[in-house]
């Protein structure tokens, strides 16, 4: 009986720490988010961990593109995600840039995947003309944006939903770069078979204390 509770002990430990989250918010965050009118979310950096066999049937050049594929379908989550409330008469004061138009602007100003930590989420902010920023790290060992996904699927024939992700996401305050929000949350099993089921995954409690969301 005492083995069995022990395992019962370890196990739920286990779950607990698979599942763990840390969500900050700023104090002031909602007094902020009363001035903003629009925020734009921006590749997120990805990276992508494979077993050595998956590894010995690419190059880096080639992980590294399906790295790139994750975090801007990632980034395209993210605005759909907005843009459903938005579509249901919610989020009424806030815009949410185009990706598109994102990374086009980014583009012109030479940033890219590759070198877009190398600017402050203020800097991004500015050049973007945005009221705030929402950036991030994702880890996973099984992409799931469509385009990484069938990537890795037709390199190594690994196809199929993400076992196991961490998700870092920050709100970052264009005028002077203070952080607003940050979420950082590792989740394991079935979740689901796009980028956007992930993303709902996440969102569906911590949007709660987002300030652009928390009253839907």
């Amino acid at each position: 009986m005492k083995k069995l509770l022990s395992s019962i002990f370890i196990l739920a430990f286990i779950i607990s720490v698979q599942s763990q989250t840390n969500l900050y918010e700023n104090p002031d965050f909602d007094n902020i988010a009363k001035a903003h009118k629009i925020i734009a979310v921006v590749p997120f950096k990805t990276q992508v961990e494979l077993r050595p066999k998956q590894m010995k049937d690419m190059d880096e050049e080639q992980l590294h593109r399906i790295e790139k594929s994750e975090g801007e379908g990632i980034q395209t989550a993210m605005y759909s995600w907005f843009l459903k409330r938005k579509k249901r008469g919610k989020l009424q004061t806030i815009q949410v840039q185009d990706p598109k138009t994102t990374n086009v602007i980014l583009k012109r100003n030479n940033i890219d995947y590759d070198n877009i930590n190398e600017f402050t989420p203020q800097e991004l902010a500015n050049i973007l003309e945005v009221d705030a920023i929402i950036s991030g790290e994702f880890e996973t060992n099984k992409p799931m944006s469509e385009g990484a996904s069938v990537a890795l699927g037709l390199l190594v024939g690994f196809w199929g939903s993400t076992n196991k992700a961490v998700v870092n996401m920050s709100v970052h305050n264009a005028e002077d770069g203070v952080l607003l929000w940050n979420y950082n949350k590792k989740v394991t099993g079935s979740l689901g078979s796009s980028t956007e089921d992930l993303i709902n995954i996440l969102m569906r409690k911590s949007s709660r204390r987002l300030a652009y969301t928390k009253n839907d």
